[in-house]
């Protein structure tokens, strides 16, 4: 769709069947906005059984780019739009730890923490870029022994997922006031932020959770390009 290279604000609605990309909102999960672009979809195509899907699955704590395909011929390449790499502003939260690691919690604030001085923050953060492993969330959707691993978790069993090797190209320190650091994150396909956001504070020695997540880009498509969710609930 050559559309996903002018700006959504400027676009009436995306053409459809095809891909495009909406700005999901705080408070709502990936397949819920899925479900009320499959609404509008089915209305406006006249199309009962139009297959819709989406790509790079964003929590509801999380905001930002969420791209979307409407047709069965599109969903079927989503994975090559979502594959590239992907630009998150996420705020870490030291002195602080969370059994999710986000804001969902519970939350454990940790007594004896050291400020971390500005040079610390940013020496930690650049040991994270390039190919590193990654310890994933045990709050998550990867499956363990056949099960999500979050419904293990959620029954609060000891889930150790196992380290997967993900790419980081850039952590750019965009403002710290303690406790929060505020970051530019440009990351492959399989990064979880909040890991990220762990472990940053672990290798400060104060703990943290990752408090705020907009994601900005996933490959071509920016928050520029992307289409208003209100708009499809008209």
């Amino acid at each position: 769709m050559t559309q996903k290279h002018q700006s959504a604000r400027e676009q009436d609605m995306p053409d459809v069947p095809g891909v495009f990309a909406v700005d999901k909102p705080l408070g709502i999960s990936s397949a819920r906005a899925v479900a009320i672009v499959k609404k509008w979809a089915r209305q406006t195509l006249g199309e009962k059984n139009i297959k819709v899907g989406h790509g790079g699955t964003l929590d509801p704590l999380a905001s930002g780019v969420l791209v979307i395909a409407v047709g069965r011929a599109y969903t079927r390449e989503i994975a090559q739009y979502v594959s590239a790499d992907k630009e998150y502003v996420a705020r870490v939260t030291l002195g602080s730890t969370s059994a999710t690691d986000d804001a969902e919690g519970p939350i454990v604030k940790r007594a004896g923490v050291s400020v971390p001085s500005d040079v610390d923050v940013l020496r930690v953060c650049a040991q994270f870029e390039g190919d590193i492993l990654q310890m994933p969330p045990a709050f998550s959707a990867l499956k363990k022994d056949g099960e999500r691993a979050y419904t293990k978790a959620r029954r609060g069993e000891d889930v150790v997922l196992q380290p997967r090797p993900v790419h980081i190209a850039q952590i750019e320190v965009l403002a710290y006031v303690y406790p929060d650091v505020q970051l530019r994150i440009v990351c492959g396909k399989g990064t979880y932020i909040r890991a990220l956001a762990r472990d940053i504070g672990e290798a400060l020695d104060t703990g943290a959770y990752m408090s705020a997540l907009r994601r900005t880009r996933v490959g071509v498509f920016t928050v520029a390009d992307t289409f208003d969710m209100d708009a499809f609930e008209g």
